[in-house]
């Protein structure tokens, strides 16, 4: 079977009222400041969930955008796939709630965990949906409340991390049609999962009032070595999407690739051959927002004119788990 088999129809994405800048978080208390964080992370500012604002209500709203600028209707969605961390519930799904609240009544829907490439997953999967005959239209949303799980005594983790939604609509590629996705890559290693995790929070732990500690149930992080592990990986797959595709970095015009820092972006458009002005960074405004970073940064891009007809733009992700994959789509 012959590429491209679904097309990103439409995007959308949603970010909380509140807007946290560098100097909030020093004023909480933090040993840190402006200069310091933007210095190691290229964040300036990032958004926190306030009251009344949930994961649900962020990704229903993203999505209500994609499928507007799709023009879709809700009983017109097969499949709703929800890329997340941090869900508002272990049980039952958050995709389950946004279904009701967008009343995409027939639509099956689920949550998918692999972190910060959690957008790209769901994407492969959706297109593997459309591909197979499951599915002719998947709503595919990356969102994060992890302003709920990050300690916010760690200047290590909780200057980086924030809350938002992006969603993309895919659909059915007729015969013929050129734009789509030309490839995809993903892959994962269980082994380093203590680099990037979280020890509490699910049933491996029996709650135990002697040992409980709250701060369990916090992301952990040794970035160094994350860092080193983004960089390798993400080259890695770079490397396979370009090959899949049949492109080479030359053939890309624009670079997405998961919002993490700014030194994890330059290292690996680096690797890739692709001039950082071929490469969309807004990190600076949103922070970290682990599986929604790639769509808020399409959505964004979009907006701001940046992807047009006919252009190859080429996705990258790597998170907790450790997992890591890439897309390469024409637009």
């Amino acid at each position: 079977m012959k590429r491209p088999f679904a097309y990103v129809a439409g995007t959308g994405h949603s970010v909380p009222k509140r807007a946290v800048s560098n100097d909030d978080i020093a004023a909480m208390g933090l040993d840190t400041n402006d200069e310091w964080i933007f210095e190691r992370t290229g964040i300036r500012q990032r958004y926190i969930c306030g009251e009344g604002e949930s994961l649900a209500s962020l990704s229903a709203e993203a999505s209500r955008q994609a499928m507007a600028r799709a023009g879709v209707q809700p009983g017109e969605i097969d499949t709703i796939i929800l890329g997340t961390a941090s869900p508002d519930h272990l049980l039952p799904a958050t995709a389950v709630e946004v279904q009701t609240l967008l009343g995409c009544g027939r639509a099956a829907a689920f949550d998918l965990a692999a972190a910060c490439s959690g957008f790209l997953y769901g994407m492969i999967v959706g297109e593997s949906l459309i591909a197979n005959g499951s599915a002719e239209t998947v709503l595919v949303i990356g969102a994060e409340k992890l302003s709920a799980i990050v300690d916010w005594t760690d200047r290590n983790t909780c200057i980086l991390f924030a809350d938002g939604a992006g969603a993309a609509v895919l659909r059915r590629q007729r015969t013929g049609g050129q734009k789509g996705i030309l490839s995809s890559y993903m892959r994962s290693d269980g082994a380093l999962a203590e680099l990037l995790w979280r020890p509490a929070g699910g049933g491996a732990e029996p709650f135990s009032p002697e040992v409980h500690d709250a701060r369990r149930q916090y992301v952990r992080m040794a970035g160094r070595e994350v860092f080193k592990h983004a960089v390798r990986s993400m080259a890695e797959a770079t490397d396979r999407a370009l090959d899949a595709a049949k492109l080479t970095a030359a053939d890309i015009d624009l670079l997405i690739p998961h919002q993490a820092n700014v030194r994890i972006i330059e290292a690996t458009a680096k690797h890739a051959g692709i001039s950082m002005d071929k490469v969309f960074v807004n990190v600076d405004r949103f922070g970290n927002t682990s599986a929604a970073s790639i769509p808020i940064a399409l959505n964004d891009a979009m907006q701001q004119g940046r992807i047009k007809e006919g252009m190859h733009v080429m996705f990258v992700a790597f998170g907790a788990g450790f997992t890591w994959g890439s897309l390469v789509v024409r637009f």
